[in-house]
């Protein structure tokens, strides 16, 4: 994929706090990770690199998608059906490992958090992957970060 193909740039709407730091921290290293490496490739747009507007709005995934500059060139909507029960999955395993962390728990609970929260993230990214085809190229990082980003929009709401 071209060297363009990229995100330069995340925004996020403004929201209510997040439920704890420990979910913004996780939130902001989702979105440094993102933009520290990333294949992001809309079909039928002229060459990036891109910013992109994430947001839920009505039950809907909404990518808003925007040149350098800010201008929209394009908006993807996804329904979030097929996402909410690993949503949900995802969330509890986010709150049982803070949990864990911040009560000095690190044993093999921390480590079977860690390896379920693995296996929804990859689930997460296969699906995402497979909803944008046809529309948007990603690779398989780029989607486990970006359902970071989903999550999280979940969380604060």
């Amino acid at each position: 994929m071209p060297p363009d193909q990229r995100l330069i740039r995340i925004e996020l709407p403004e929201a209510p706090p997040p439920p704890s730091a420990y979910a913004e921290a996780d939130r902001r290293q989702a979105i440094e990770d993102l933009l520290g490496g990333n294949s992001f490739d809309p079909v039928g747009l002229s060459p990036g690199p891109y910013v992109l507007h994430l947001m839920v709005r009505e039950g809907r995934l909404i990518l808003d998608i925007r040149d350098e500059a800010d201008q929209p060139l394009r908006a993807i909507i996804l329904v979030l059906g097929p996402f909410r029960r690993i949503i949900k999955d995802y969330l509890m395993l986010v709150g049982n490992h803070e949990e864990a962390v911040t009560s000095g728990v690190m044993d093999a609970r921390v480590q079977a958090i860690d390896m379920g929260r693995r296996g929804l993230h990859n689930e997460a990214a296969e699906l995402l992957t497979m909803r944008l085809e046809g529309r948007v190229g990603l690779d398989f990082e780029t989607a486990r970060r970006l359902f970071t980003l989903i999550a999280a929009l979940h969380q604060r709401m």
